[in-house]
């Protein structure tokens, strides 16, 4: 697995030298579109290049967000017209109800706005932050318009980092894989909570005033 990643980093390292700012933002794209490849290694790298006056900063900062705004969009489309769909039709195979899907939507009617701005600021999340968008149909010129906010300041931060370290680019790595970890570990306390809620409710009796007597429904008819 490792000889796997040191392979396709390079391939992307490869990539950028070749073809530059396009290479940036189909990469950037890429990842942004739930394709978990990562983003640290591909602006730290070219702000990098930027220091060599290989590339110029403004160009791999706008190349990085212009890609990302484009992944974001074909994520959220996938979320609102085909996630939407398949878990209204399979979502309590998966622990999703009727009634999860209505209060995600409420909930990104009032908080979407900050959960896109702030998703695109952290590892892993930033990959699929666009799905549950699109899932609540958030709306779609508020998505745009917080995502490449979100996603300018990612690539921002990210490339000047690279053009600061210069050759030594890869010294972010480690605190970059520790920040990864941290976020794995807090999604894997939210569905273990989000499970075990959903159990809990599960094995509930229904409400005392719910229940009827058979033959009620029939005498109010009369």
């Amino acid at each position: 697995m490792h000889a796997f990643i040191h392979a396709l980093a390079g391939a992307m390292l490869l990539m950028i030298r070749q073809t530059g700012y396009i290479g940036i933002a189909a990469l950037m794209m890429l990842e942004s579109a739930c394709i978990p490849i990562p983003s640290e290694v591909i602006m730290t790298f070219s702000g990098y290049l930027a220091s060599t006056k290989a590339l110029g900063l403004f160009g791999v900062i706008a190349a990085g967000t212009i890609g990302n705004v484009a992944g974001s969009l074909a994520a959220y489309a996938l979320g609102a017209y085909g996630g939407l769909p398949f878990l209204r039709r399979h979502g309590r195979k998966i622990l999703i109800s009727p009634h999860d899907l209505d209060s995600a939507h409420a909930w990104f009617a009032r908080h979407g706005h900050a959960a896109v701005f702030l998703g695109r600021l952290l590892p892993i999340l930033r990959t699929f932050i666009s799905l549950p968008a699109g899932v609540a149909r958030m709306p779609l010129a508020a998505f745009i318009a917080y995502s490449a906010a979100g996603s300018l300041v990612w690539c921002a931060v990210l490339a000047w980092v690279g053009l600061r370290l210069g050759q030594h680019w890869q010294a972010l790595s480690p605190y970059m894989h520790g920040m990864d970890d941290a976020v794995a570990g807090g999604l894997m306390v939210f569905l273990v909570l989000a499970v075990r809620r959903h159990r809990r409710a599960a094995r509930k009796p229904p409400i005392a005033g719910d229940q009827r007597k058979p033959g009620a429904e029939s005498n109010e008819r009369i």
